[in-house]
């Protein structure tokens, strides 16, 4: 007997009916039919229906056991992919827990046998989805037979709540600033070697968040250690209040009851991570007194960065030098854009002498700010000598002047006067000039994203920093005087390595490979009487970067090395450097019985570079049982400026196709398997994805993109840098045509340069990674390009990030990214 009733019927039990049809559907004697014209339920019994739903709650608790066992799968799994999901995960989760050093420094002991050094560490806390950061100390000794002791702390001290650490410089005394998440006020903090000395609060009527972005950042002690200038986000500006009556005439800057505030005028940003930050500013603060004065007559248009204190001079007054950036005719997009203008300059801030000889301020009333670099469009990273008679500092003037984000760096000098008279026509002297195309094994030009905060060997003129040559970074010793540039660390691993401080005049870094976790390094001069070139390294025992045995065993199995990839094509090439050979870094197992699945990794920028350098993510790749070929493709940084230029305006052709000449050239050596082959990249290197899956459907089984560029003519109008698409799009004119209202022509140009032009004929089923706060490739270009492939049938997949920016860095977000990339890349290389 069977009796069907309307669903509607039941509408009080609806919420039972999921939990309800997974019993009956374990029970032979009920089946449920839904019917398309109108949901029925029909229930095959002889027994009344009127049965079953005065007895519901019995029914639905009978065989509740096997009702628990239905399992819930989260969306886009299946049972299979489960199981990968979760295998790799504990995989990942083990790279994951790998440590990294963000900085070091080193004091000298009251002794001078032996040194002291901190390591800030940093390690991703999935649970609290941030960065966990710690500190370890050490003591360094020198021993008799030419062999380092370092002596570690037993465990690290974790550094709750801290933005920056920056020691005086003497030694005696750290700085700790906390910058509050809310509206709180921000904490500055000054230590002594066993207790805290004293603690100012500085509410955000006088200034917000002190800058620690790596940029604007800039903290310096004066030399007396009475005084630290500092950048920090200026005051914000009075809001309109309004209350029942309507407008607050005289509004304050605080909440008040019974009023709220309006929006006011809307203010530039520097972009892409720099969403709420509006104009960093100059403060100092006085630490006997706690006052802080932001310095006066710096002009509005200019933001502020990378403060350095002068060496005092006869004259009581100070000189603080800084960079400046101007927002003239407005703010794009900063971070990772080195082709803004800036320059150095100086302001003198008046200081008086107390009774007790202590530095205190005068009232800052408007000050003359020189600008010192006036003939050159690019000055940063400022940095005076020991003896305080002449700054050196970093130019991306090739950057500035031809457009593009990131070129080729120069180093200059200018002369420190003596007597505190600046002049605004300082000559400035060039140290490192830009390199176009240097000779096989000779020095590709200066590629340096910072410098030490004490970089000097003890002769006064030597500076010690890292840069990147080809595809690896070196460390390289700079005389600043003679221009003679020595590559220091050693030359035949293909290793990476960057220095992290100076321990007088000895070396600390650390080095690593694709395949090998960083190691800690000591260098020391030879022979510092006989022979300056040539450096020791010593290996350093160091708990910072222990892995499991596990992670040890997978990267034991595998190798690299850096390959030559010759170009294809070199009658298009218009310059020498740009025909000489690119390169790219090939991962790949020791034991290589048949060849594995290939995974092609591409940067982004396009003028960045994928160095020789552990990467957790890429290794946990590799141990998946991928290899990776890295591609360096021409307008990478770290091969002369010759090659990076030859670029612009052939984005979408020259870079596609120096990527499938590498990845020919390892099929052709029998390296891969041509039937496995895999794409990834973030931001230009997911433009390359696109451009690739589309121009070479036959070449890839699957793909990765992270934020990726794949429609140029709507993400000009969207992206905090429009003229980045204009100078990647039109080559050297793309500077001078740059307007904030493209022309139909113009929009044609970049549709014909972007991935998108060539959707219809991807095959390669494709995993997307995006960040909806992104302000340099906006998500609706990712989203655009996915529906479109999801229109064509092709097998997509989305995963949005709703709180992160371009990079994707959050540790949550970074992790479940690469976990997803790594089952995707698996289903479909089986």
């Amino acid at each position: 007997m069977s009796r069907t009733l309307p669903l509607a019927s039941f509408t009080s039990i609806s919420s039972k009916i999921s939990t309800w049809s997974g019993t009956l559907a374990a029970s032979p004697r009920f089946s449920l039919l839904f019917f398309s014209s109108q949901p029925r339920l029909t229930l095959f019994s002889s027994t009344p229906i009127s049965h079953y739903v005065k007895n519901l709650p019995a029914i639905l608790a009978m065989d509740s056991s096997k009702a628990g066992t239905v399992k819930e799968l989260p969306v886009g799994l299946d049972e299979a992919t489960e199981e990968e999901y979760a295998s790799q995960s504990k995989l990942l989760q083990e790279f994951t827990n790998i440590s990294s050093i963000d900085k070091a420094w080193v004091f000298k002991s009251e002794s001078g046998i032996c040194s002291q050094a901190m390591f800030l560490i940093s390690q991703p806390n999935l649970l609290a989805n941030k960065k966990r950061k710690f500190m370890l100390s050490t003591s360094i000794s020198k021993e008799s037979n030419n062999t380092v002791n370092f002596q570690w702390t037993p465990f690290p001290v974790e550094m709750t709540g801290v933005s920056i650490t920056v020691p005086s410089p003497s030694g005696s005394k750290l700085l700790v600033i906390r910058n509050p998440e809310n509206e709180s006020p921000t904490q500055f903090e000054i230590w002594s070697s066993s207790r805290l000395e004293k603690e100012f609060r500085i509410p955000q009527s006088t200034h917000g968040s002190v800058y620690a972005d790596g940029w604007f950042e800039g903290i310096s002690w004066n030399s007396d250690e009475s005084l630290i200038a500092y950048v920090a986000e200026e005051p914000s500006p009075c809001k309109p209040s309004f209350d029942c009556q309507g407008y607050k005439q005289g509004a304050a800057k605080d909440k008040e009851c019974m009023s709220w505030k309006g929006q006011g005028d809307w203010e530039e940003e520097w972009g892409e991570c720099y969403a709420g930050k509006r104009q960093p500013a100059l403060f100092v603060i006085n630490l006997n007194s706690g006052e802080v004065h932001a310095v006066k007559g710096i002009a509005k248009s200019l933001s502020v960065g990378q403060v350095v204190w002068a060496p005092p001079v006869e004259s009581i007054d100070q000189y603080l030098v800084f960079v400046g950036w101007s927002a003239d005719p407005r703010k794009l997009g900063i971070r990772y854009c080195y082709n803004r203008p800036c320059a150095l300059y100086a302001v003198k801030v008046p200081l008086y002498k107390s009774e007790a000889a202590q530095s205190d301020l005068k009232s800052m009333e408007e000050l003359t700010v020189v600008n010192l670099t006036q003939s050159i469009s690019s000055a940063f990273f400022p940095q005076f000598s020991p003896d305080g008679k002449f700054i050196v500092f970093l130019s991306a003037k090739a950057s500035v002047d031809s457009g593009v984000h990131s070129a080729t760096d120069s180093l200059h000098r200018i002369d420190w006067p003596t007597d505190g008279k600046l002049c605004s026509s300082t000559k400035i002297i060039d140290v490192i000039p830009v390199v176009n195309c240097a000779e096989d094994g000779q020095f590709p030009g200066l590629y340096c994203s910072s410098f030490l905060s004490k970089p000097w060997l003890s002769d006064g003129c030597t500076m010690i920093l890292s840069s990147y040559w080809r595809s690896c970074q070196v460390i390289l010793s700079v005389n600043v005087l003679s221009g003679e540039v020595l590559r220091i660390s050693t030359a035949d691993s293909g290793f990476s390595w960057n220095v992290l401080t100076l321990d007088g005049d000895n070396i600390i870094a650390v080095c690593s490979s694709p395949i090998d976790v960083p190691q800690i390094k000591y260098g020391c001069l030879v022979d510092k009487v006989t022979n300056t070139t040539a450096w020791h390294w010593l290996n350093v025992s160091s708990p910072i970067f222990k892995c499991s045995e596990k992670v040890t065993s997978l990267l034991s199995h595998l190798q690299f090395g850096i390959t030559q990839i010759p170009v294809k094509d070199v009658s298009d090439c218009l310059t020498k450097g740009a025909a000489k050979s690119f390169e790219a870094i090939f991962v790949s197992s020791k034991v290589n019985n048949a060849p594995d699945p290939l995974t092609v990794v591409l940067h982004g920028g396009p003028h960045s570079v994928s160095l020789s350098s552990f990467s957790k993510s890429l290794a946990f790749l590799s141990s998946l049982g991928f290899s990776l070929l890295i591609v360096n493709y021409r307008g990478s940084l770290g091969f002369g400026e010759e090659a990076l230029q030859s670029l612009p305006g052939k984005i979408g052709s020259q870079d596609v196709n120096d990527v499938l000449t590498a990845i020919d050239h390892v099929i052709e050596k029998g390296l891969v398997n041509p039937s496995k082959i895999t794409v990834l990249g973030g931001s230009h290197g997911g433009f390359l994805t696109t451009h690739l899956i589309g121009q070479a459907p036959d070449k890839f089984v699957a793909a990765a993109a992270r934020n990726p560029v794949c429609n140029l003519s709507s993400m000009v109008a969207t992206t905090d840098i429009p003229d980045w698409c204009y100078v990647e799009s039109y080559g050297s004119k793309g500077k001078t045509i740059f307007t904030e209202a493209p022309s139909a022509e113009h929009l044609t140009h970049f549709y014909s340069k972007s991935p998108i032009l060539h959707i219809s004929k991807v095959k390669a089923p494709t995993i997307f990674l995006l960040g909806a706060q992104d302000l340099r490739v906006p998500v609706s270009g990712g989203l655009q390009y996915a529906r479109a492939l999801k229109e064509r049938g092709v097998e997509t997949k989305i995963i949005l990030f709703p709180n992160d920016i371009h990079a994707i860095e959050r540790p949550q977000s970074d992790f479940e990214s690469f976990l997803n990339i790594g089952v995707w890349f698996k289903k479909y290389c089986k």
